[in-house]
């Protein structure tokens, strides 16, 4: 039996050491998570690791750091295609989809950027998972492998060492969910055709409250953005948009969270007014804002 689980440990350490070469680091805004290599000098990782950093870096295996652009961006998965030139390293093959009980081993990059790994099974394939307004991914896995944040944008691993999928590590509505190797790719695959989409800023900091019941006016939720900062000469600044205000709705889609913010300044939103609805001092107002482009 001792010999049989020390073969079984010796086997899946394997796996980690054969797919780690192909999982980088990438450090964005003060941020390290990881990314997998898609394509030669392309990676593959979350938006949330990215966040409002047009370069970030990647930094490969071997120690060296390479700035990227975006070469594309996919508000539905919340993935994010980078264009780093110099990443030598193997791209991954998707595999197909696991079933549930199969063992899942997820690798990333520690803060040091060296191997971090994580052992569970497959506890859930379910979906459609909704991701913004209108906006969604068809499948999501769930397992039961703990994933702290540097594992966001990482690689999930079957044990027969293909790729299951790209982990998320809580990136998607508060979830740690793995987003399956073959939409990860077939979201790559429409980024490159489309290139990169265009996204559009508000310059403000927000963070999600809860609106008492007594302070909700007509048509106002239980969840909103309070407004935290405003940054000098932005299209908030300009518009009027102050600390303290509680924007309710960009248009006509009700705002909870930053994440649907940026997930709404996107494409044709950009460099046109919009309506935001505020509520200042218990009163509602309408105020327009002209999202700039980042």
């Amino acid at each position: 039996m001792r010999f049989m689980l020390t073969n079984f440990s010796n086997e899946l350490a394997d796996i980690v050491a054969a797919s780690s070469p192909s999982v980088v680091q990438v450090r964005a805004g003060g941020r390290a998570a990881s990314g997998v290599v898609y394509q030669h000098d392309l990676i593959l990782t979350t938006g949330r690791v990215v966040g409002r950093d047009e370069h970030p870096d990647v930094r490969t295996p071997d120690g060296r750091v390479v700035p990227s652009e975006i070469a594309g961006w996919d508000p539905s998965s919340r993935l994010v295609l980078l264009k780093a030139s110099g990443v030598e390293a193997p791209a991954f093959t998707p595999g197909p989809l696991p079933r549930v009980g199969n063992i899942a081993l997820a690798i990333g990059r520690s803060l040091s950027n060296n191997v971090t790994a994580s052992a569970g099974v497959v506890s859930i394939i379910g979906g459609p998972l909704r991701t913004g307004h209108r906006r969604q991914i068809e499948q999501v896995i769930r397992i039961s492998a703990p994933l702290h944040d540097g594992f966001a944008g990482g690689a999930v691993i079957g044990a027969d060492g293909q790729l299951i999928g790209v982990a998320t590590a809580a990136a998607i509505r508060g979830l740690t969910v793995v987003i399956p190797a073959g939409i990860a790719w077939d979201s790559a695959r429409g980024m490159l055709e489309r290139g990169a989409a265009r996204r559009g800023y508000l310059g403000i900091a927000a963070q999600p409250v809860s609106v008492p019941e007594r302070q909700r006016s007509s048509g106002t939720g239980a969840d909103a953005l309070l407004v935290v900062g405003v940054k000098d000469a932005s299209p908030a600044a300009d518009a009027g948009l102050l600390v303290g205000d509680l924007l309710l709705a960009l248009g006509d889609v009700s705002l909870t969270s930053p994440e649907e913010l940026i997930d709404l300044l996107v494409g044709e939103r950009v460099g046109r007014p919009v309506t935001v609805r505020v509520q200042r001092g218990g009163a509602d107002l309408d105020v327009s804002v002209t999202p700039a482009e980042r």
